[in-house]
């Protein structure tokens, strides 16, 4: 080869090598450039995990320093039914010395009733005292002092005067009960002595305050600007003594109850009870007028209706305001406390024995920390009257039906066993299912077991 030929072939190998180099630079700048743009990838994204992690590390702090409302107190009321003295009672409690002994009435519910904050029950009898004449059952309820004494004395605080027996014994003897009630220290609503007096109450109890009040219904009355109460057309001076209603004026009702709500707020209010004596005597289920009233008492924003007057009970049921912003409790009818209404001579009215049954009802308003007030529960324990030989004659005492430590279901030893036990599954019949509906919503206690 010749020396030209040679420096050719030596310039064409250093092109050559420099071409690679020139090819395997780029190569490693292109590999570095992608390296680097993955790392920058992966510290952005690195980044964003944590920026993500610390927001949600901050709004959990901020959950934690927001605090949920405390429970700071509690009002548990309990209420029954009526409170009737028939002469059968009359003649059982009277002493040889000419007293009244009222006290097996309420002996076996002394434990519930003092185990709540407020007791409440319906007065269905009048203090007429000796000046209205003789101490006498129905027609026209007129019952020794001494009957007042022993409510007091069971743990009751406040009675429910309005009824359609609240005039038994006139205008004298509906003022006298009142008079009574203070001396024994117990407070009333439904009735009063003088118009300066309020016709409803706001009770501060635990610091939570619940405005009550209590209407009966009249009976149809053909004198203008008169009332009537069991069958009597009351004094133009008791008009405004009674707080009544009319089914032929309800929505005169309905005015005086959105009155009467709004100065019941006015006062502090926190929730309302209203106490309809109202429905049909021994009807098992409530009546259009009943389903009627308590429908637009929840639109009015009613928290918690209870009845009586049938002397049975009736159903519960969980009401919805048309609105949808508003719910009401209502017990239709808590049926008889105690009274001679018995199976053996209810006959043709009631012979199924309902108007021996009864409850104690009782429902459990919780106050919170930021100052809202609700509903907590809603507890029914059937009541049975057992009527047995004592005294002069019979004795009554109410009977709860609950499970007892010994294990025993439907009352106490030495009771008629088949006579409890019918009771409890005929209360268990009527309002068991409306329970049930109100435990969808809160804590409702169900003894039906």
């Amino acid at each position: 080869m010749s020396s030209k030929s040679r420096r050719k072939a030596i310039i064409r190998r250093r092109i050559f090598i420099i071409v690679c180099l020139i090819v395997l630079t780029a190569l490693i700048t292109g590999i570095v450039l992608i390296i680097s743009h993955i790392k920058s990838n992966n510290r952005s994204a690195d980044s964003s995990d944590i920026s993500s992690v610390s927001s949600e590390t901050v709004s959990s702090k901020e959950k934690t320093d927001k605090k949920e409302p405390k429970l700071v107190s509690s009002a548990t009321v309990i209420n029954t039914g009526d409170i009737m003295v028939h002469s059968t009672q009359l003649d059982g409690a009277k002493r040889g010395d000419g007293q009244y002994d009222f006290s097996d009435f309420f002996k076996n519910i002394k434990n519930h009733i003092k185990n709540s904050d407020l007791a409440i029950a319906n007065l269905e009898v009048t203090f007429g005292g000796s000046e209205s004449g003789s101490y006498k059952g129905y027609p026209a309820f007129n019952t020794p002092d001494s009957l007042a004494d022993v409510i007091k004395d069971a743990g009751f605080d406040l009675l429910l005067t309005t009824n359609n027996h609240a005039y038994d014994t006139g205008l004298p003897g509906l003022k006298r009960t009142v008079s009574v009630l203070k001396e024994k220290g117990l407070a009333y609503v439904g009735t009063r002595q003088t118009t300066s007096e309020k016709n409803y109450t706001v009770q501060n109890i635990n610091g939570i305050k619940l405005g009550m009040t209590a209407f009966t219904y009249e009976n149809k009355c053909d004198t203008p600007g008169r009332k009537s109460l069991n069958g009597n057309i009351i004094s133009a001076d008791a008009n405004d003594l009674i707080n009544t209603f009319n089914y032929d004026r309800i929505s005169e009702f309905y005015e005086t109850a959105q009155k009467m709500i709004k100065q019941m707020k006015d006062e502090g209010a926190d929730k309302v009870v209203f106490y309809m004596h109202w429905g049909e005597e021994y009807q098992l289920k409530e009546n259009v007028w009943q389903r009627q009233i308590a429908q637009n008492l929840c639109n009015l924003g009613v928290d918690i209706i209870v009845g009586s007057h049938p002397h049975v009970i009736e159903p519960v049921a969980l009401l919805n305001s048309e609105s949808g912003e508003h719910k009401t409790v209502c017990i239709y009818s808590m049926g008889n406390a105690i009274s001679n209404q018995r199976q053996e001579i209810m006959n043709p009215e009631c012979t199924t024995g309902h108007t021996e049954d009864g409850m104690l009802l009782s429902y459990k308003f919780d106050k919170y920390s930021d100052g809202s007030v609700v509903l907590s529960s809603v507890d029914i324990v059937p009541t049975w009257v057992n009527k047995y030989s004592g005294g002069s004659g019979y004795l009554y005492t109410i009977i709860p039906l609950e499970t007892k430590d010994d294990g025993s279901k439907y009352g106490l030893s030495g009771t008629p066993l088949t006579k409890s036990q019918n009771s409890f599954e005929r209360t268990k019949q009527i309002v068991g299912a409306g329970l049930t509906e109100i435990q969808k919503d809160i804590s409702c206690k169900i003894r039906f077991e």
